[in-house]
């Protein structure tokens, strides 16, 4: 037989229980095979196919990895650098400053101008909302970087003063702190200062010329002083006691007509005379700084009344005349008995 997988063949020389070699027997030896070297051919062709086909993928891989090396090499070596940010022309944010700003400026003149009621009331509330409108148009624009920081700063001041020009204006009713009162307590103008300030140092103009103020007032009448006097002339007294942290001012009605007002300072007593027999209701309102016009404090104020009448009477006895005196005390006391409750400043009697 003949082996085509590169097995060696079995001559009768290898067969087991014979000699290699008989010297008596004639047969002669048989010839070499044609086929063996072709046979060795082969199987040297195939190791080498099998050599080659295993170094190929060892050669894919080595090549793979110094590949994928090189091609990482070549591609952080190409890597555009990145543009330079455009800077923003100085004269264009000076120019959207102007714009922004102006409408405003002239806004916080007609402030300035106005007097009190409504129609300071009307410009304040036109302030407020062109102080909004400066804030949303820096806030939108682009900045060169040197007044970034100062421009978003000034946005945020805009903002709270549009927000306080708008608290100051008020209702105009009771317990109505004066507009220019309100705004020289506020901190936004201080705040939109210091911003202008900011810009301006660097070359950018923002002036604006924010209205006058005024500082918070301390008005006050004497104790015991008649805020309003009626008729009186009975014989009834009434004495206030006002131990609140304010000053106050004690009202008598009859019959929805006003018969006094008294006058009494935190910490006093006062009292008034002659008070005609009748049934009364009290009010009383208390705060800081009396506005006289407006019959009413501007600050801090509460307005209340007691739950129960206060009846005078004066009556002719033997031998003289009796007559009422009572006294309120404002403020709560252990053993009091007196109730009382909140009004509303439109009910409160002027």
């Amino acid at each position: 037989m003949r082996a085509t997988d590169g097995t060696p063949s079995t001559t009768p020389s290898d067969r087991p229980g014979r000699p290699a070699h008989d010297p008596d027997r004639s047969t002669p030896a048989p010839l070499p095979r044609q086929g063996r070297p072709l046979r060795t051919t082969r199987r040297a062709a195939s190791l080498a196919a099998a050599a080659l086909a295993l170094s190929l993928p060892l050669s894919a891989c080595s090549s793979d990895g110094a590949g994928g090396a090189s091609a990482a090499d070549s591609s952080t070596g190409s890597a555009p650098s990145p543009s330079p940010t455009p800077t923003v022309d100085r004269a264009a944010y000076r120019h959207t400053l102007t714009g922004a700003l102006g409408p405003l400026n002239s806004a916080l003149r007609a402030v300035d101008r106005a007097g009190e009621g409504s129609a300071l009331n009307t410009a304040l509330n036109t302030a407020s909302s062109r102080a909004d409108a400066a804030a949303d148009t820096l806030q939108m624009t682009a900045t060169p970087d040197d007044a970034s920081p100062g421009n978003s700063q000034l946005v945020s001041a805009l903002r709270a003063l549009g927000q306080d020009l708008k608290s100051a204006g008020g209702d105009g009713g009771r317990c109505a702190t004066s507009p220019r009162v309100a705004l020289g307590r506020a901190q936004s103008p201080q705040s939109v200062q210091a911003a202008g300030r900011a810009l301006t140092a660097l070359g950018y103009d923002t002036s604006l010329q924010l209205p006058r103020t005024q500082p918070a007032q301390h008005r006050r009448l004497a104790n015991g002083a008649l805020v309003r006097d009626g008729s009186r002339s009975g014989l009834g007294r009434l004495t206030v006691k006002n131990g609140t942290a304010h000053d106050a001012v004690v009202t008598l009605t009859r019959a929805k007509h006003t018969a006094f007002s008294l006058y009494v300072r935190h910490g006093s007593n006062a009292t008034v005379r002659s008070v005609n027999s009748g049934s009364y209701t009290v009010y009383f309102t208390t705060g800081e700084d009396w506005n006289g016009p407006k019959s009413s404090f501007t600050r801090e104020c509460s307005f209340e009344k007691f739950d129960d009448h206060a009846r005078f009477k004066t009556v002719r006895v033997t031998g003289g005349t009796q007559y009422t005196v009572l006294t309120f005390t404002l403020n709560k006391v252990f053993g009091g008995n007196a109730r009382t409750s909140t009004v509303p400043p439109a009910e409160f009697p002027s």
